[in-house]
């Protein structure tokens, strides 16, 4: 006699996660198919994802301060930049692979503990030198939290809506970028800038919070684990690399190195830009700053809806060019034209914040779930890495040609990314599981 329980006897976290799907229509329809335990997973990715960039941001938005208080020039100011993406490179990898050998919400943990301490410990740092250890420890966290968080939700999310599903994760980094303008435009009007890139850098202990309820309420998607522990190559990088996945690997590393040179050449340098070269007042980097991200902020959930309707292939080729577009026409905007610099603020944020949108989705579809941790960790990281040289060449450039001049690479490294994409497939509708 079966002692299986009728459906209806199932609870929550015994029920599969392909069970726990609900109606997808309407406007959040996409969030509902998550299930109960799908929701909690992508919570747990948009607030460590959010933090992930507040984190980061503290480092951007403190470059003036940092740079009188050390007596910096801007080839060692970039060198910042350079020194957390080269080592996020370390970080997502090894976080891909913890993410396929312990699991997803696991590796999740370990990485923002990681980027929350060293962020802290820079608001201690001494000396130039001890701040970009710090920096660079704090890289092995910062690297991996995305890749991780974003595996977690796409296997929870069905096929259809997928790239909308991870768009609207992406769009938590607009979210940390916001709340860390807003944290800047108080902390350094209130206090005087030798004290207050400190404060930035302590505020940065904020994700100690989420690692608690992330152990009490996130568990991995049960099919997606059952699939990974069958496998013997689980986490292993020699199955990236081997015939049947080694052209999607070195073109998916093509695709990140462009695509975040062009993004982290803006996100490091414009603030500089406009305090420096537009003259503008803390408040006054503030208030553009809001249209820069009110835009990344629409730009990712706008561009997670196209992802699914034209496909990742589409999508991406669309806004590396208007993103490369955008930068010729910021960089260039006349002396004294500062409200055309704010309007245009708006579709810059938006364009370079779209290309991102199907990133989460279509790196996760390029990959196996046995080694889905280590290829996309791998690929988006050492995109991070090689991409780390196009903010620092511009920070070596910035005292002859001006920042302006030189935010020139940001859009070569969209061109990169467009060029990546014939070596790729389009992966719109499949399934992981």
């Amino acid at each position: 006699m079966s002692t299986t329980p009728p459906p209806q006897a199932l609870t929550d976290e015994a029920r599969p996660a392909s069970a726990e799907r609900t109606p997808d229509a309407g406007a959040f329809g996409w969030l509902r198919a998550l299930g109960p335990r799908g929701r909690r997973a992508f919570a747990g990715a948009f607030g460590g994802y959010a933090l992930d960039s507040y984190d980061y941001f503290t480092l951007p938005l403190s470059m003036v301060a940092l740079s009188a208080y050390f007596g910096l020039n801007s080839g060692q100011t970039g060198l910042f930049t350079t020194v957390t993406l080269v080592v996020s490179a370390v970080g997502g990898a090894l976080a891909g692979v913890l993410a396929d050998r312990i699991g997803r919400v696991k590796a999740l943990m370990i990485t923002v503990i990681t980027y929350a301490v060293f962020t802290v410990a820079c608001g201690f740092a001494p000396n130039y030198e001890t701040l970009l250890v710090f920096r660079a420890l704090q890289g092995l966290g910062f690297g991996g939290e995305w890749a991780v968080g974003a595996i977690l939700v796409a296997e929870y999310a069905s096929a259809k809506h997928r790239g909308r599903t991870l768009g609207a994760i992406q769009s938590s980094w607009a979210v940390g970028w916001g709340l860390a303008a807003i944290v800047y435009t108080v902390v350094f009007s209130l206090a005087g800038d030798d004290l207050a890139w400190r404060i930035m850098f302590w505020t940065g202990a904020l994700p100690a919070l989420l690692v608690i309820w992330l152990r009490r309420s996130v568990h991995d998607a049960p099919e997606a684990t059952a699939a990974r522990e069958q496998s013997a190559e689980k986490g292993s990088f020699k199955a990236i690399f081997k015939p049947g996945l080694l052209r999607v690997t070195l073109f998916a590393g093509l695709l990140s190195t462009g695509v975040q040179g062009g993004y982290y050449t803006l996100a490091t340098w414009v603030p500089t830009y406009l305090k420096s070269e537009r003259d503008l007042s803390v408040v006054g980097t503030g208030g553009y700053l809001t249209f820069l991200i009110s835009g990344a902020f629409i730009g990712y959930l706008t561009g997670g809806y196209l992802t699914d309707r034209l496909g990742r292939r589409r999508n991406i080729w669309l806004f590396a060019l208007l993103s490369a577009l955008c930068i010729l026409a910021y960089a260039n905007i006349p002396s004294g034209a500062n409200t055309l610099l704010l309007v245009l603020g708006f579709p810059l944020g938006f364009c370079m914040s779209a290309i991102f949108s199907g990133f989460g989705s279509y790196l996760s579809e390029l990959y196996p779930t046995a080694v889905r941790g280590t290829g996309q960790g791998f690929t988006y990281n050492t995109g991070r890495a090689v991409g780390a040289v196009f903010p620092t060449t511009v920070g070596f450039l910035a005292d002859s040609w001006g920042v302006g001049g030189a935010l020139v690479f940001g859009a070569i490294g969209y061109g990169i990314a467009a060029l990546a994409l014939f070596g790729l497939p389009e992966t719109r509708g499949k399934e992981l599981t």
